[in-house]
């Protein structure tokens, strides 16, 4: 049963269930990414027959066996795709960024670029953690930003083949290919490239301990994402909430994953006590009853507080990844917070809406990572630089000034690169 305490009783820090142990698997990964480097699509294939206990012939998913897998999927979800698409896409189409030039000194134009990269990879694992709807989430900001080619890795099934809802999202959010492969051995093949699978300049999307690993490996031989942690979610709810409302909600959440931490912080006691029974209730009805009773019996609480500004100053101080506050007058608490991935507003507002459908991205920053991380973005698709252009005159204006900087900092060449510019000039 969720425990309750009152605010003080235990740290902030304490509060959400960060502090994981997990397996170390860094020397199994590691051994794979070399594998898959050495020896690419073989690799690939002998992986897939000894993980996923299936002999593939091809790795990739054909034209034909895409049409056909989603066919697969009855025409009411596949609508359902199509209209949470659209929300998606009119959201994070206001996130397009262009650069800009700046010319206001005569004889000098500076700017920046903003440049779609130009192949992202992405993960979608298998199972009953592979969500159609992280498909949609990091593809469309993608097409949006203009990044030319999107792949798509996932594990393959027993019979060869690819979940068809997962098929059908790649179509709809628009993936160029996609590959029958799960794993480390799938971050590796982004990452380094094989005779079949593209070299990806940023690979996104989450994955088990495995897959985690390997991205960490990888990274700085081209970009990731984030490291994604257990799902969190923190209500903020005053007196008048409806328990059953309240703890359907953290329910959401703890069915993600036994590690998943779903909490509550509450001015009222009545509420606290109301809310501990309705997941009593509740928990028995969920088919994924086990994993939802081993996340709230270890990871759920509740927290009294004296005041709903002490409820926003635990929000803030944890940072958390989904963030519901269940008040009579939500936008008024809204300028008050400062660190959240997501935040869902007023009574009729439950965070799967964000899973799923309303627009904003549901890929979100966890562990206390939102005091200095964003939710997923048109941003992560691209890159920017900078441009410079001075004529003679203009630099001729400044080269006593970079000059000086120059030697104070011992970099004598440095400051001869502009100073030779100088006798150049009055030498012509």
């Amino acid at each position: 049963m969720i425990r309750i305490y009152k605010y003080g009783e235990i740290g902030n820090d304490e509060i959400f269930a960060r502090a994981t142990a997990s397996a170390d698997v860094s020397g199994v990964v590691s051994g794979v990414i070399a594998d898959v480097r050495a020896n690419g699509d073989k690799a690939l294939f002998a992986y897939s027959e000894k993980f996923d206990k299936v002999k593939l012939t091809s790795l990739e998913v054909s034209k034909e066996e895409l049409a056909a897998t989603v066919e697969k999927v009855d025409p009411e979800f596949r609508a359902v795709l199509e209209r949470a698409a659209a929300n998606i896409r009119a959201f994070h189409e206001k996130q397009v960024r262009t650069g800009f030039v700046i010319n206001e000194k005569d004889g000098v134009v500076l700017g920046q670029k903003i440049v779609p990269l130009e192949t992202v990879g992405l993960y979608v694992p298998g199972g009953t953690a592979s969500y159609p709807s992280s498909v949609l989430m990091n593809v469309i900001p993608a097409k949006i930003a203009g990044v030319k080619n999107i792949v798509m890795v996932t594990p393959p099934a027993k019979d060869g083949g690819v979940r068809p809802e997962i098929v059908a999202a790649a179509a709809v959010a628009g993936v160029d290919r996609i590959f029958k492969v799960g794993g480390a051995q799938a971050i590796a093949a982004l990452a380094y490239g094989t005779e079949t699978i593209p070299r990806a300049d940023k690979i996104m999307g989450p994955g088990n301990a495995y897959v985690a690993e390997a991205k960490k490996q990888v990274f700085g031989v081209c970009g990731i994402d984030m490291i994604a942690g257990p799902s969190e979610i923190l209500i903020v709810a005053d007196g008048k909430s409806d328990p059953r409302l309240v703890a359907a909600d953290m329910l959401s959440q703890a069915e993600h994953d036994k590690m998943a931490s779903a909490v509550l912080v509450t001015d009222s006691a009545a509420l606290a006590e109301k809310t501990a029974a309705e997941l009593e209730r509740q928990i028995p009805l969920l088919p994924r009853e086990e994993i939802a009773r081993a996340s709230i019996d270890n990871n759920g609480k509740i927290i009294v507080a004296d005041s709903l500004d002490r409820a926003i100053d635990i929000a803030n101080e944890i940072a958390p990844e989904h963030l519901e506050i269940c008040t009579d007058a939500p936008f008024d608490v809204l300028n008050k917070i400062r660190n959240a991935g997501s935040v869902f507003l007023g009574r009729s507002c439950p965070e799967a809406l964000g899973d799923y459908f309303a627009g904003p991205n549901h890929t979100l920053p966890t562990g206390g990572t939102a005091r200095f991380s964003s939710p997923l973005s048109v941003d992560d698709y691209v890159k920017k630089y900078s441009f410079t252009y001075y004529t003679a005159d203009a630099l001729a204006a400044v080269t006593d000034d970079v000059a000086a900087f120059a030697d104070r900092e011992g970099l004598h060449a440095h400051a001869r690169s502009v100073t030779e510019r100088r006798s150049v000039t009055d030498n012509e």
